[in-house]
């Protein structure tokens, strides 16, 4: 399964914000759209992130109020992009390594086409996982258990 794939179900709704924009702007923007994160754009491509993460970090911990600033002075620059066809194996995989929970895609120009989010994927494989198990009340019963020990072991029971 590939980015397009999932892209295609979820929809083209974009929330974006410049590294000009209030600090402030931006979390109402979030807060009032029920959304985790803002792609931040810079002549039209992307120049960073702003997610919860970055909003945690510009609290003022005597205060608890918002510090001043613009999007560009608390934003993630340090970010994953991917194209359509990327797979989601891949996708999934970059995004557990890096502890990112939203990763924008774009097209060959550099382009936004929209926003991967971990949720997405997490989605994307149980609906494949219930279309090749062909019961959902199986799936429905699926228990994950990760042990930490000497090494690590995933052991999937269906019952």
């Amino acid at each position: 399964m590939k980015v397009a794939d999932i892209l295609k179900v979820k929809g083209d709704g974009l929330f974006t914000a410049t590294p000009e924009t209030s600090l402030r702007d931006a979390i109402h923007l979030m807060t009032a759209n029920d959304i985790g994160s803002l792609v931040v754009l810079r002549d039209s491509h992307v120049c960073g992130m702003l997610s919860f993460r970055e909003v945690m970090n510009a609290i003022d911990v005597k205060s608890g109020s918002v510090r001043e600033g613009t999007v560009g002075q608390h934003m993630a620059t340090d970010i994953d992009v991917i194209s359509p066809e990327t797979d989601l194996n891949d996708i999934r995989r970059r995004m557990l390594e890096r502890h990112s929970r939203y990763v924008p895609v774009v097209d060959v120009s550099g382009e936004l086409l929209g926003v991967m989010a971990f949720y997405d994927i997490a989605k994307a494989v149980l609906d494949a996982l219930k279309d090749v198990m062909g019961d959902d009340s199986l799936v429905d019963r699926l228990v994950v258990e990760k042990s930490y020990g000497q090494e690590a072991r995933t052991t999937v029971r269906v019952s």
